[in-house]
């Protein structure tokens, strides 16, 4: 769904991917609005959820948190509950959870800071109800993550 934006709505979300931090003023210039015009656009898509927060992004091995893993679940009963996530949500080292079409039946994302500790968190998945196997990626590099492009 398009949600209604046009060119300066996606110019301004493109503005705030690369600088969360910029002012209205710098982002009414970027895109050539006044700085009450810019401010008035950003709170209406923060209104209609198209930004859904604002954050800073953090090199996760400078926290001590340089493994990361991709982890398939496959079930042996539905995990399509709230129950399930509110499950994956209390394991702090799952930074994201989907329910997916496929071999598996969840796919997470999971940072830890050593393969030990990995382990431990595969344990830890085993007991939340319905989880029946994993299997595991660690990723050895990564090349690139990048946000959703508003223009592309």
């Amino acid at each position: 769904m398009e949600y209604g934006m046009d060119d300066i709505d996606r110019r301004l979300i493109a503005e705030l991917q690369r600088d969360a931090s910029a002012s209205y003023a710098t982002l009414a210039a970027a895109v050539g609005l006044s700085t009450a015009s810019a401010h008035d656009r950003v709170r209406k898509l923060k209104e209609r959820g198209i930004i859904r927060r604002t954050t800073v992004e953090v090199d996760p091995a400078a926290l001590g948190r340089g493994v990361l893993s991709y982890v398939l679940i496959d079930a042996n009963a539905w995990m399509g509950d709230a129950s399930t996530g509110d499950a994956l949500a209390a394991l702090p080292e799952v930074e994201e959870a989907h329910i997916i079409a496929g071999a598996g039946t969840l796919l997470v994302k999971v940072r830890t800071a050593t393969t030990q500790d990995l382990q431990g968190v595969l344990r830890r998945l085993y007991e939340v109800p319905g989880v029946a196997s994993t299997q595991s990626i660690v990723v050895l590099e990564t090349f690139f993550e990048r946000p959703v492009s508003p223009t592309a």
